[in-house]
C-alpha cells in the first residue's frame, strides 16, 4: 500500500490567481508558507520558513479565490505532485500541493506573530465576578467517521 498525502496549515504569500483550463474547469494557485523552529548545533533556536505551492481544481477553486487573500491563513489537505516540462531547451520542475480540500483560517490571517502582533487582550473584569464562563460553541452537526484522519 503506498500513501500520497499532505497537511499543511500556513499563511498565503499572495493573492490567488484563477485560470480556467480548455475544458472549461477551473484552476486556482497560491503558495502558502509555514514556519518551523529548531535547535542548531550549539544549541539556539533557529527560525526557518517553508514556501509550498497549491494548486486546487472546480469549485474549491472559485471559492479559494474569492475568499482567500494575501496573509489569510489556510489549512489545505492533498496529495504531493511533481510536474516537468521543457522550456528552451532546459528541463523545468515544480512540486506542489494538489488540494482535495481547503478549509479557510480564522478572520484577520494566521496565528499572531512573535513581534507583538497579539491581539489585545479583553478588558479585565472585576474580581467580585463570579460568573462562570459561557460555554463553548459546538457544531451542531455530527461528526463523520471517514473525516477522522488516522
Amino acid at each position: 500500500m503506498f500513501l500520497n498525502k499532505a497537511m499543511i496549515f500556513g499563511n498565503l504569500t499572495r493573492d490567488p490567481e484563477m485560470k480556467a483550463l480548455p475544458s472549461g474547469m477551473n484552476v486556482t494557485s497560491f503558495s502558502l508558507a509555514t514556519n518551523r523552529r529548531y535547535k542548531d548545533r550549539d544549541g539556539n533556536y533557529q527560525d526557518a520558513a517553508d514556501y509550498h505551492n497549491i494548486v486546487v481544481f472546480g469549485r474549491q477553486a472559485e471559492t479559494s479565490a474569492q475568499y482567500l487573500k494575501k496573509g489569510a491563513s489556510a489549512y489545505v489537505e492533498g496529495r504531493i505532485q511533481t510536474r516537468s516540462w521543457e522550456k528552451d531547451g532546459v528541463k523545468q520542475y515544480r512540486t506542489e500541493v494538489v488540494a482535495e480540500r481547503v478549509q479557510f483560517g480564522p478572520k484577520g490571517g494566521g496565528a499572531p506573530s512573535s513581534e507583538g502582533g497579539a491581539p489585545a487582550p479583553a478588558a479585565a473584569t472585576p474580581a467580585t465576578d463570579t460568573a462562570a464562563p459561557a460555554a463553548p460553541d459546538y457544531p451542531e452537526e455530527d461528526i463523520n467517521p471517514e473525516d477522522i484522519p488516522f
